[in-house]
């Protein structure tokens, strides 16, 4: 199932589904993701789209699809490369990239991601079972400040990974019955309409499962963390010119059988 998160009129957030591919109409439904929803019957076409979830923590891979490292050239990563954005940084689907202005970056780039979203808490899961843990996907935008993360944040990325609006998540979560191999998925990345970039989840160095079983190591997964699984080659940095986002662009990132992550920069 496809799972919204709307905000009505009146002021009152729900979770719906969409009930066509452009999400123009949605059926309210009853309960939580977390702990089930059922459909009500009653539909809505007027409402703004919502992240589908509030994260009770966002962790970020960095360097882990193939291409991308050696369009870096970097050299594959021995084990999953950590990092967090702060969850204040989340976007909904449809507003806008916010360019830094009072800690200026000219660097600000794109990285479309398949997104895991966890629904039951886990702890030393293991490969096998580590799907087990995962409520459904999503498609997010890594939005990154090259300089910050480069030059200025002490050696960490953070500081460039973080500023208000640097996680744009969305249109909706998809339960993983519906995406039982998810590194078999087709994600691309356009800005104004140019796709930018364009390669398969099966690029990942390290699967969904082992970056499951890697970071529950030792440390408990709450409901609701949101894993963001790394970006395929083809971002502004590693590009021939440099290509960064400027007020006025949209960046759309697309994954097969998820949806299309809309949002305009400003």
């Amino acid at each position: 199932m496809k799972i919204a998160r709307i905000l009505l009129p009146d002021g009152i957030i729900h979770y719906a589904r969409p009930l066509d591919d452009l999400g123009t109409t949605m059926e309210i439904l009853s309960g939580d993701p977390f702990q089930g929803v059922h459909p009500t019957g009653e539909r809505v076409a007027t409402f703004t789209l919502l992240a589908p979830m509030v994260p009770a923590a966002i962790l970020c891979i960095g360097l882990n699809y193939r291409q991308h490292a050696e369009e870096m050239n970097a050299k594959i990563p021995k084990f999953p490369i950590l990092f967090f954005k702060n969850p204040s940084s989340l976007l909904d689907p449809g507003s806008p990239i916010r360019i830094p202005r009072k800690h200026i970056s000219t660097q600000v780039d794109y990285e479309g991601e398949l997104a895991i979203v966890i629904g039951k808490s886990c702890l030393n899961t293991t490969r096998e079972n580590a799907l087990e843990h995962v409520l459904g996907y999503t498609v997010a935008n890594d939005v990154s400040a090259r300089d910050w993360q480069k030059d200025w944040g002490g050696s960490q990325w953070c500081r460039g990974k973080s500023f208000d609006s640097f996680a744009p998540m969305g249109p909706w979560m998809v339960t993983r019955d519906e995406i039982p191999d998810p590194n078999t998925l087709r994600i691309t990345t356009r800005v104004n309409g140019e796709t930018l970039q364009d390669s398969y989840t099966g690029d990942m160095i390290f699967d969904v499962p082992a970056l499951i079983e890697f970071l529950s190591g030792d440390t408990t997964l709450p409901v609701g963390t949101v894993i963001l699984t790394g970006t395929p080659s083809g971002v502004g940095v590693g590009r021939t010119p440099q290509r960064w986002l400027q007020p006025g662009d949209r960046v759309e990132v697309e994954i097969d059988g998820i949806g299309v992550l809309s949002n305009p920069v400003v």
